[in-house]
């Protein structure tokens, strides 16, 4: 695909490090839900600096969008897009990704490795097939879950928040354990998809292969 022009038609903090980004859509785009495109900023200097990001809006919808967690420290793309507003334009580059939805199962997440999730809930909500789908969510404290109110709405007791770096009731404390994956893991749950930073893929992948889950039935993608 060329690169597309698109403006900003909205921008706004989630979270205190993660963006929401709406944009324009161009005529006959296309994506699936799960897969992301590689953006960059039309603004001198940094039209080829291309960072990947997941779609979080869905195909049928006039719009794209992007959840977008933000590094200022790193003084890269995601701190330059803090510092831009509604009408401002972006680059799209591409369409690809890994993580396509194919039956009810076990989604694993760390961080903004969600955002893939988020789109396949949100599409499988539009066609009341939800499901027994359960998603187990690691962050490193509360305020840093991306949409903690609208997963819980899609999910409900579905939904499992791990907490690394804060003791919060209700919220369970540490790391994803081998025993948090069999502990959650049903007949219902067929496929496991998994997305987050590569060392915490690494030791999913570990844990998963330690309980004989089949790695055909693992759907991945780093970020």
């Amino acid at each position: 695909m060329k690169k597309q022009h698109v403006i900003i038609k909205s921008i706004r903090h989630i979270t205190h490090d993660v963006l929401q980004i709406d944009v324009e859509k161009p005529k006959q785009f296309r994506f699936v839900p799960g897969q992301a495109t590689e953006i960059s900023i039309d603004k001198e200097g940094w039209q080829n600096e291309k960072r990947p990001f997941t779609f979080t809006s869905l195909p049928h919808e006039d719009y794209l969008q992007f959840i977008i967690k933000t590094y200022p420290s790193h003084k890269g793309v995601t701190n330059e897009l803090l510092k831009l507003k509604k009408n401002d334009e972006l680059i799209l580059h591409g369409v690809f990704g890994a993580i396509a939805y194919r039956k009810e199962g076990l989604f694993i997440a760390g961080g903004a490795g969600v955002t893939p999730f988020i789109a396949i809930l949100r599409y499988l909500r539009s066609k009341n097939k939800i499901g027994g789908n359960k998603l187990i969510f690691a962050n490193r404290t509360k305020d840093d879950i991306i949409l903690k109110s609208e997963i819980n709405k899609l999910l409900g007791r579905n939904f499992i928040n791990i907490l690394s770096d804060e003791k919060v009731r209700g919220y369970s404390h540490g790391f994803i354990t081998e025993g948090c994956l069999k502990a959650n893991m049903t007949e219902v749950h067929k496929n496991i998809y998994v997305c987050g930073p590569p060392p915490m893929m690494d030791a999913i992948e570990k844990f998963l292969a330690n309980l004989h889950v089949d790695k055909k039935t693992i759907v991945k993608e780093a970020f």
